[in-house]
């Protein structure tokens, strides 16, 4: 019924299909760094890469920039966008930034103020813009 190995001898595997949750009501100040999917539906005053799949619910907010391979977004993003494969505009998202990703579905319902970016090799260039300037491109 139980087992018979201690604390220290449980094996915990890191690339489990898991998803971390940051759940409506929590506010979190910092970056964040994922291996595996993340949703968030909470706020962020920071960065956010992950290597899997983020999502950020419709009561989300992120305050900085998000980085990964896939995202759905239905909540608010005040920062620069950088997805290598597929990047989901959904519901009410209001994205204030700029977008760089390898493929884009976007909702008729979505706002977005910035810059985009799409297709084959946009990903490996990373683009800053302040108001009333043209964009400088930076190689990542």
């Amino acid at each position: 019924m139980f087992s018979s190995k201690s604390r220290s001898e449980i094996e915990i595997n890191p690339s489990s299909s898991s998803t971390s949750l940051i759940g409506a009501g929590t506010i979190i100040k910092g970056d964040i760094i994922s291996s595996g999917d993340i949703r968030i539906d909470g706020t962020l005053k920071g960065n956010i890469t992950g290597s899997a799949k983020v999502l950020i619910g419709a009561e989300g907010l992120i305050e900085g920039d998000v980085e990964g391979q896939q995202a759905d977004i239905l909540g608010k993003v005040t920062g620069k966008i950088v997805i290598k494969d597929l990047l989901n505009l959904r519901g009410k998202a209001t994205i204030k930034g700029n977008i760089s990703a390898g493929k884009l579905q976007v909702e008729p319902t979505v706002t977005f103020k910035g810059q985009c970016h799409v297709g084959e090799g946009t990903v490996a260039e990373v683009v800053e813009m302040k108001e009333d300037q043209q964009p400088i491109a930076k190689a990542k």
